[in-house]
């Protein structure tokens, strides 16, 4: 169900009127947009990346590598989704992975930055999409999957999220996560980024089973290539204050660096999907489902 994020009221309406107290949210670009001050920039996130990443998502090996891992614990975990929420959704890259896999399901897709939306419309048309800060999010036992892809790292109060997710899922809803891994992997490359955090598998599984989860999945990924990753970001450690760094031109890579790469991350997944569990890698999915009747840790 919807709420009204100013009283608390589920008595909304389809253009999110309050029945109760009358608040309506700001449009941003014709979109209902829920935290509007947010919505040019934050420190989390630079909001003239899209554009660029747009253009590169297609190509990269990186972003077509993690979709079909994600694609696949969504139809292996949540096969008979009906309503998927996607938030930080960016250029809608994910959402249209997730809108060929599971033809017949709603799908929300919500975005912080107002810029990304637009183009995130254009790639799933059929999707509904809102601005929205995921600190608080206007829904209560609405979706049987949200996901959050690489945008928890962003926010300083990542265990706020968890719990509205947590309330904004249906008794049993699913939650996908991705994250980087690894504190010993920063780098320049997470500060320009606007990563607040490189997480342990620990450390995630202590945070989300507190919001109301128990974990029905955990795989590191990018794991075989860790040992170049690692490297990378080696090669990076005098950056961190470089106000010229660059930090998608790690994407930008040759087509044949591409095809290689992405060749090593089909061989990982087949492996994670016969349910190979990496003790290490660059990246971690997480799979939990919503606890029924549990209350979620303060």
């Amino acid at each position: 169900m919807r709420v009204c994020l100013a009283c608390g009221s589920t008595r909304i309406d389809e253009a999110w009127t309050c029945g109760d107290c009358g608040h309506r949210p700001a449009t941003l670009d014709g979109y209902p947009a829920f935290a509007p001050d947010l919505a040019a920039e934050n420190a989390g996130f630079r909001s003239e990346f899209f554009d660029e990443l747009a253009a590169l998502e297609a190509r990269s090996w990186w972003f077509r590598a993690r979709n079909d891992l994600i694609v696949w614990a969504a139809t292996r975990f949540a096969p008979e989704c009906d309503r998927f929420l996607e938030i930080g959704c960016g250029t809608g890259f994910v959402l249209g992975g997730i809108h060929a896999a599971l033809p017949s399901a709603e799908l929300w897709g919500s975005e912080i930055f107002s810029a990304g939306l637009a183009i995130a419309a254009e790639r799933v048309p059929s999707a509904r999409f809102i601005q929205m800060d995921a600190r608080t999010i206007p829904f209560r036992d609405e979706f049987d999957v949200i996901g959050a892809f690489d945008v928890i790292e962003h926010i300083e109060e990542d265990e706020a999220v968890l719990r509205e997710v947590n309330e904004a899922l249906r008794p049993g809803g699913t939650l996908l996560l991705t994250v980087p891994q690894h504190p010993a992997l920063w780098s320049p490359q997470d500060v320009h980024a606007g990563h607040v955090r490189r997480y342990t598998a620990a450390g995630l599984r202590r945070k989300v089973e507190a919001a109301g989860f128990e974990i029905v999945r955990a795989a590191s990924f990018v794991s075989l290539l860790l040992p170049m990753m690692f490297a990378s970001r080696l090669r990076m450690r005098g950056a961190t204050n470089d106000p010229d760094f660059d930090a998608i031109d790690t994407l930008r890579q040759p087509r044949a660096v591409n095809v290689a790469l992405e060749a090593v991350m089909t061989v990982e997944r087949s492996l994670i999907r016969r349910g190979l569990s990496f003790p290490a890698g660059g990246s971690l999915l997480m799979v939990a489902r919503k606890r029924p009747g549990r209350e979620t840790q303060p």
